[in-house]
């Protein structure tokens, strides 16, 4: 059975999948292509079956796909879109600190003619 949810719930799952480090770095490593498990347990700092939970969250939201190379599972992105959503999320945080970085400048401005 499939309940239809308005689009700004949806949108809020999507935001909430995205709300843990693990999978954020998941995907980053991802965008170099497909990956198998061992090499994202690699680069990133935490157990294997954490890793592996986080995985399983990122599939069911739709946002990675995985497939057998022999013994090996590899992870790829389900669709380039995950990756220009990261790119934005960049663009997005550079743009907040170029903000605060223009306040943090008028402020020691006015504080030397204080």
């Amino acid at each position: 059975m499939t309940v239809n949810v308005p689009l700004y719930q949806a949108k809020a799952e999507l935001f909430r999948t995205l709300g843990h480090p693990v999978r954020i770095r998941v995907l980053e490593l991802l965008q170099a292509g497909p990956r198998p498990v061992h090499e994202l347990l690699a680069e990133i700092d935490v157990e294997s079956s954490n890793l592996s939970q986080q995985l399983a969250v990122l599939r069911r939201a739709g946002l990675v796909s995985s497939s057998r190379d022999g013994a090996a599972v590899l992870y790829t992105l389900s669709t380039p879109a995950v990756a220009q959503l990261l790119l934005s999320g960049r663009r997005i945080l550079a743009s907040m600190l170029a903000d605060q970085e223009g306040l943090l400048a008028e402020l020691r401005e006015s504080a030397d003619t204080v």
